[in-house]
This record gives structure tokens, sequence and C-alpha cells, in this order.
């Protein structure tokens, strides 16, 4: 996975921050971290789901963008991926609220590190309304819970876990795209203020 990230010149290490104290600077390293931590939660739950690892990847988009007629700029791009990301959040909400009320609290490092990417979420929304609210136009922050979170109807516990595999995956999807925005917007303004 390091290495899939080193060719598509994305970050190789969370641990390797942006030198910028700017807000873009920190809310890209934010996304980063967020992409790493989603990952690495993917993978505990896999792990601890193990049939899951034999199921294909899903092609279908749990959340997707609302196509406009033009390509928009690299702030309008990170506004659509914070709409994005606030549906992932009432997404992994549903998800957590589903199951513990099927297993209950276990204490496990998966759902440790599933608050605090719970938590890490919630922060880059706050960050990213904070580089692009205007007088204009305000922001949420609030989770989307925009009708995706079904689990496609009954099925049990075997559903709801095939279900919370899917959100991870939309999870790590969104986490990518928005720190590969982050990259560009932050890139034009730090030459905007070099100029």
């Amino acid at each position: 996975m390091a290495e899939q990230q080193d060719e598509q010149g994305e970050m190789s290490s969370p641990d390797t921050p942006v030198p910028d104290s700017s807000a873009t600077g920190r809310a890209l390293n934010l996304a980063r971290l967020l992409h790493y931590e989603s990952s690495r939660l993917l993978e505990l739950y896999t792990e601890q789901e193990s049939f899951l690892s034999e199921r294909p990847p899903e092609v279908d988009r749990l959340v997707s963008l609302g196509a406009g007629p033009e390509e928009p700029d690299a702030e309008g791009r990170v506004r659509l991926l914070h709409a994005a990301l606030r549906r992932c959040l009432g997404l992994l909400h549903c998800a957590i609220a589903r199951a513990q009320e099927e297993w209950g609290e276990l204490g496990s490092d998966y759902e440790l590190l599933r608050r605090n990417v719970r938590v890490r979420l919630e922060h880059l929304l706050y960050s990213t309304k904070a580089l692009l609210e205007t007088d204009d136009g305000k922001l949420e922050v609030s989770p989307d819970f925009h009708g995706h979170e079904e689990t496609d109807g009954g099925g049990g516990s075997f559903q709801l876990k095939i279900w919370t595999h899917l959100v991870l995956q939309e999870l790590v999807h969104w986490a990518q795209h928005v720190s590969k925005a982050l990259h560009v917007l932050h890139t034009q303004r730090q030459e905007t203020r070099d100029v």
C-alpha cells in the first residue's frame, strides 16, 4: 500500500508532515493521517472478519459526488469532497451505532481506532470548513444521514458486517481523494503566497 501511495505522489508516511503551519498545510496533514488511519481501520476489520478478505471490492459507491458541467477549481473540489466526508461521517456514525446494538462494546484495538478515526474525520470537517467558508456560503460539519445508512434490509449480523466493510472502504476512498485535493489547494495557496 505504501508503495502504491509513493507511485501516486502521495504521502509515504503519516509521520511526514507538510513543513508548513498554514491552515491548508494543517488540513493536508490531517487528511493524510485520516487516510492512513482509515486504511489501517479497514485492515483491522478485514482481519477481524476474515471472510471479507475473499470478497471482491465493491464497485458501486455508497457516497457519490454530484457531477457538475465542468471540473471545479481546487477550492470547489475540496468543497465537494467536504460534502462526501460528511456523508462518510453519517455512515460511520450509523455503523458504530449498529455494531454497538448488535455486539456491544468489546474494547478492541479496532474499536479504539474506529473512535479515533471518527474524531479525526470530525476535526478534518471543521478544518476544511475553516479553509473554505465565505460570507455567502456556510459549510456544515454535522454528519449527513442522507438515506445512505440503510444496510439493504434484513440479513442480520452477516449483512451488517458486509455493510460496515463497505462503509470503511468508502471512508478510505474519500479520505484519499480529499488528501489529494488538499495537496493541490495547498500548493496553489503556497505559490500565491510566495509571489
